[in-house]
């Protein structure tokens, strides 16, 4: 393995784990309140370009990186509707 593909191999590793403590962190406290919607929205839409991307130049390693980013960005967009004021709201 170059070391080209070491560092885009680690790049992507990190992209991707970076997204689990936070999904981790709002199942547990069922609680998406300190989750910035316009900060994901734009992560999403990053990754989705990304992924497109990825797809048009037949870059597979881009796109399997962001497929997964895209995936796990969309859970915590999904998770921050689900819990979305459910403290204000007294649950």
């Amino acid at each position: 393995m170059s070391a080209a593909e070491v560092v885009g191999t680690t790049a992507a590793a990190c992209s991707m784990i970076s997204f689990v403590p936070q999904i981790v962190k709002v199942w547990r406290e069922k609680d998406a309140t300190s989750v910035s919607l316009k900060m994901y929205v734009v992560t999403f839409t990053g990754f989705s370009l990304w992924t497109a991307y990825g797809v048009m130049t037949a870059s597979w390693p881009v796109t399997v990186a962001n497929i997964v980013c895209l995936v796990l960005s969309a859970t915590l967009l999904t998770l921050k509707w689900r819990f979305s004021g459910r403290r204000a709201a007294g649950h």
